[in-house]
């Protein structure tokens, strides 16, 4: 028998940036997926999760399409690490989590991730990490059919105490870089706010394809190469949709290395105000952000925040803020309060800081 787990992630900043090229900034969530593998002489996986009713069994010879519903995530695991040449066991799969789902805090990947640890630990296979992350990806874009990038696998499995991962995805490098605001008095509030998203409703894909029409009309392979040239080698783009998406990823690269450079002088006033310019691009740039979403952002910022922006790939899930930690109720009760007046459930509302990584 074997025991596995892969934490959830929050992005602290750099959204939409992973499939670009660009630079992010996650930490990985104390929240996790725990999955225990018990291997049997059989050609199933069969997956019980404490969030469903019923057990799924996967063919270990899975294809796309061949399993709907939450149980795609380890189906596609199976086939992605198969498809890769990876001998695979079958058995009896037990999945207990408290990732929230659909709030932005990637429990796809945090299941992904743990399900493929799992599976290698029980195979004796010897999978690097970029490898896994990769392997995870597949899973999610050609099997369950989520065009996303290596953000969330990569945070999940690279994950450290007190730090942020730095990740260029131009060159899939990751570099741990301290982030520990509570020892300077500063709180990571995550404020979720109930409205749950899917990556699969097309929104998503659009936005993703809109900035490759953006590179493609720059005669790039990605907006990455044209970041040293700045926002202005977009006036050459005819759609204005277009120029605003990719504007969102040129200047989101550029808030994620001065949020680097921020924390490194523990200036968590200057990172809380390019949380707030990142929230301000995603909202009116790539228009990912709800109405819901921008007045918790906006009640935590007028309650005190340092700044505050949401997090994940938009379309609901949750705010994270920097907030000075004696006004950490003040800006909780504040948020609340707004958002209950405005008519929309209460935010759930937690501290959070960076944690382990999958193991």
């Amino acid at each position: 028998m074997i025991t596995y787990s892969a934490p959830g992630r929050v992005n602290l900043i750099g959204e939409h940036t992973d499939y670009n090229g660009g630079f992010a900034l996650p930490i990985a969530l104390p929240q996790r997926t725990s999955v225990t593998f018990t291997p049997a002489e059989t050609d199933t996986l069969t997956v019980l999760s404490d969030r469903a009713d019923a057990p799924v069994n996967i063919p270990l010879n899975t294809t796309p399409g061949k399993t709907p519903g939450w149980g795609a995530y380890a189906a596609g695991v199976i086939w992605a690490l198969r498809d890769s040449g990876f001998a695979v066991p079958g058995g009896t799969m037990d999945i207990r989590s408290d990732v929230p789902i659909g709030s932005g805090l990637s429990s796809s990947a945090a299941l992904e991730c743990a399900v493929l640890g799992a599976l290698a630990s029980a195979a004796g296979l010897n999978i690097d990490r970029i490898e896994q992350a990769r392997i995870g990806q597949r899973a999610e874009n050609d099997y369950v059919g989520a065009p996303t990038g290596l953000l969330d696998q990569l945070s999940s499995l690279f994950g450290e105490v007190s730090s942020a991962l730095l990740i260029d995805f131009r060159d899939v490098a990751v570099h741990p870089v301290p982030f520990d605001p509570d020892t300077s008095g500063v709180t990571l509030l995550l404020l979720d706010s109930g409205q749950r998203h899917g990556h699969v409703d097309g929104e998503y894909a659009a936005r993703r394809a809109s900035c490759e029409r953006a590179a493609a009309a720059l005669g790039v392979a990605s907006l990455r190469e044209v970041q040293h040239r700045g926002v202005e080698a977009l006036d050459v783009l005819a759609d204005p949709v277009d120029a605003r998406r990719a504007r969102h990823v040129l200047t989101e690269n550029e808030r994620v290395l001065d949020f680097v450079a921020a924390c490194a002088e523990l200036d968590f006033a200057s990172a809380g105000a390019l949380f707030t310019a990142s929230h301000a691009s995603m909202r009116d740039d790539f228009e990912i952000t709800t109405e819901h979403i921008d007045l918790i952002a906006d009640s935590a910022v007028a309650a005190g925040a340092l700044g505050a922006r949401m997090t994940g790939g938009g379309f609901g899930g949750c705010v994270i803020a920097l907030v000075p930690a004696q006004l950490t109720l003040k800006v909780g009760d504040a948020v609340r309060a707004a958002v209950s007046d405005a008519g929309y459930p209460e935010p759930e509302v937690s501290r959070v800081y960076a944690a382990a990584g999958a193991g």
